[in-house]
């Protein structure tokens, strides 16, 4: 056993009364003990579960993400500067189950005008057991599970996409993927990965979240780190997928500047209708290729909304309305079919 594990988790799980909340660097031990396994694993399971219930602070989640940065590995970083910076998109690694991910579109059309972007994800997670990134991603066509770090990196190059597959890049954080199974919740660890990037030089990171709390969380935790710019999308499922039938929450936090609150009303620009339900993964699959194809679909309204306000928020125009045009065109003129039979290339190049 043990012995300074067993120290922090008797400091968190010791109740509402006496129970402590843990520095910034005894979140990054325990974290680091986590990862490698130093803990028993009644000595884990018990930290896991009681972090949950006591709710992590955004010191805690600060020392969280220094111990991952320490002991995960990276993309390293692109060695040419590019045009617009490195955007991480940190979207949920439990997947989709409920509604159609409309997240690939936006990401070929992101990087069809010169946005680098990183994605990252693992396999079906518990205890949401959606439907994953790299499943869809397969689905289409594109293999991600067996790309090294370099190849990722060289892609990010070449494409302007990456894809993080944490069981290869991150094998210690996989490992602890079986402790959400037998306890039957999300772990901090969960909210924690949505604010992590997994590229070795600065990104600016684009964060879905459900619940308020867990915006303020990030926002908190972003005044604690040094990042670039953080933007939390109060998306569907908690990814940052963009809902049309509600407002999309939005807000912006960069260094030294008052944090920025966005509501965007789809009815505004002629957006709002249901959201798109996810029956399968199959069916997913055609929905997303009609929309790369530039077929109409009931993908293709959700495409371009997430599409025009991604273009915008991430500088490529100078409004939303501009935005909403650009990424009607890019599909329709075959830009993103484009990208995609690139990325599809570099696929069977490999």
């Amino acid at each position: 056993m043990t012995e300074s594990f067993l120290e922090l988790l008797k400091k968190i799980g010791s109740g509402t009364h006496t129970g402590e909340n843990l520095t910034r660097d005894e979140a990054a031990t325990a974290t680091r003990q986590l990862l490698k396994q130093e803990a028993t694993p009644a000595q884990i399971g018990a930290f896991l579960m009681s972090h949950r219930i006591k709710r992590p602070t955004a010191e805690e989640l600060a020392g969280m993400l220094d111990a991952y940065d320490e002991l995960g590995g990276k993309i390293p970083a692109l060695e040419t500067k590019t045009d617009y910076p490195v955007t991480v998109f940190g979207v949920p690694y439990d997947g989709r189950s409920r509604t159609a991910p409309v997240f690939p579109i936006t990401i070929l059309l992101l990087a069809s005008v010169g946005v680098p972007v990183i994605v990252q994800g693992g396999d079906q997670m518990p205890t949401k057991y959606g439907i994953p990134y790299v499943d869809i991603w397969e689905a289409l066509g594109i293999n991600y599970r067996s790309i090294s770090l370099e190849n990722s990196q060289q892609l990010l190059a070449q494409t302007g996409i990456g894809f993080y597959y944490l069981p290869t890049h991150f094998p210690l954080a996989h490992q602890l993927v079986p402790y959400r199974e037998q306890l039957g919740k999300r772990p901090p660890l969960a909210t924690m990965e949505l604010i992590w990037s997994p590229y070795a030089g600065e990104a600016n990171l684009i964060s879905g979240f459900v619940h308020p709390p867990t915006e303020n969380y990030f926002r908190e935790t972003f005044n604690l780190r040094e990042m670039p710019k953080l933007t939390t999308v109060k998306g569907l499922e908690g990814s940052c997928d963009l809902a049309r039938n509600r407002t999309a929450i939005i807000g912006i936090c960069e260094p030294e500047k008052d944090f920025q609150r966005l509501h965007l009303h789809p009815e505004h620009y002629g957006f709002v209708g249901r959201d798109v339900l996810l029956e399968s993964l199959e069916q997913l699959t055609e929905q997303l290729t009609m929309v790369i194809e530039g077929k109409p679909g009931e993908l293709m309204l959700a495409a371009i909304w997430n599409g025009g306000v991604y273009l915008w928020l991430c500088g490529v125009c100078s409004d939303l309305e501009t935005g909403l045009t650009k990424a009607e065109e890019l599909i329709n003129n075959g830009v993103v079919a484009e990208k995609f039979k690139e990325l599809q290339a570099c696929q069977t190049a490999r």
